[in-house]
């Protein structure tokens, strides 16, 4: 059997149907700009989130751009990011003009290690962003504590955590702004790319409403240097048949992560793998993640049995070529590096079925 890391044909097979009729009415319509499928979505999705508004964008990237352009976050200004994360959190903070200030990872979370952040806040520092890796919410009472203490804006990048719930809260609430990706792996995802910021505050809703739509909020008048990034009706329509079954969703990846968990066992660093995440800690299981004593031997080892793997990530951002400037900031962030080279992910999907994640334990248990 030959298990693949990711099958969004599968993944979204169930919304076929369904989505033609919202697709071909929507051509009926004519309305391919904003309208009433986005509106709806931007209402379903604040409402799951608990947040007071939700403004639907063109992807993951541009929310956070627009959040941190939405909170003055302007060139010279420093805002702190995680050592470990997808690039699109640091390249945002580039684009606003400001300076990334990477602190090192929790090494059980890879989320932003609080016990760092002090040490690195300047008089330039304006914000944190707090990046919920893998779909695991980092500790926000103790971020928040600090940032409160020093006068930061926080800002949640929350595009792989949907739903994900700590402290009776779901993400997007604990920041004063949060962002989203709905690229279609995401477990909330779209057919293309999407994205959308969601906050409690009228007034940066509105600016990044504004920001989007050329800078404008009223036609043919434009008050700011702004950008084209809206949400797409035919992305809202999809992301509205979808939203109804994300909390289903999280359920079944979230037992499908417990059947992982049995087969690697309570194993610690010593093993030839180990699960990332405290057994402690709850997540949605965006990701699935282990780490490695020797990461080529395993990726080997699961590619011959059948079990498709990926590597989120593999290369940290201070050590890429557009970040070359910053490279020493690598020896400063041990624990991001060193999770770098042994991570692995492994096939996760509310479509496996039995027999599937069947055969990923039992390849799991053969490891050696």
């Amino acid at each position: 059997m030959n298990v693949p890391f990711l099958d969004l044909g599968r993944l979204n097979a169930p919304y076929k149907a369904e989505f033609l009729g919202v697709a071909s009415k929507l051509f009926d319509d004519g309305t391919f700009i904003g309208g009433g499928l986005v509106s709806q979505f931007e209402r379903e999705f604040a409402e799951y989130c608990g947040t007071e508004h939700c403004v639907g964008v063109g992807n993951g990237l541009d929310a956070i751009t627009l959040a941190l352009k939405a909170l003055g976050i302007a060139p010279g200004d420093e805002v702190i990011v995680p050592a470990q994360t997808f690039v699109a959190t640091w390249l945002a903070v580039t684009h606003v003009g400001a300076v990334n200030v990477p602190v090192d990872v929790e090494p059980r979370t890879a989320n932003l290690d609080p016990d760092l952040i002090e040490a690195a806040i300047t008089p330039r520092t304006k914000a944190i962003i707090v990046v919920h890796l893998y779909g695991a919410t980092a500790d926000m009472a103790r971020i928040n504590e600090i940032a409160k203490r020093h006068g930061l804006y926080v800002i949640e990048d929350a595009a792989q955590a949907h739903g994900d719930i700590r402290f009776d809260r779901k993400v997007g609430t604990f920041g004063d702004i949060a962002t989203f990706s709905f690229y279609p792996s995401k477990n909330l995802g779209a057919v293309g790319d999407a994205g959308c910021v969601v906050t409690n505050s009228s007034a940066l809703a509105q600016r990044v409403r504004e920001l989007g739509n050329y800078g404008s909020s009223v036609k043919y008048r434009h008050d700011s240097i702004g950008f084209n990034s809206r949400l797409d009706p035919i992305q809202a329509g999809f992301l509205s048949l979808k939203i109804k079954d994300l909390d289903r969703i999280i359920e079944k990846r979230r037992a499908i992560a417990a059947r992982y968990d049995k087969a690697i066992g309570n194993a610690d660093e010593s093993a030839p793998v180990f699960r990332l995440l405290d057994f402690g800690l709850q997540s949605v299981w965006h990701n699935y993640v282990i780490v490695c004593r020797d990461r080529d031997t395993v990726q080997r080892q699961l590619t011959e049995a059948g079990v498709g793997v990926g590597i989120h990530y593999p290369t940290i951002p201070t050590e890429q070529t557009c970040y070359a400037d910053m490279q020493h900031y690598s020896r400063a962030t041990p624990v991001a590096h060193r999770l770098s080279q042994s991570v692995l992910s492994l096939p996760m999907g509310e479509y496996l079925s039995d027999a599937e994640v069947n055969h990923v334990c039992d390849a799991l248990r053969k490891l050696a």
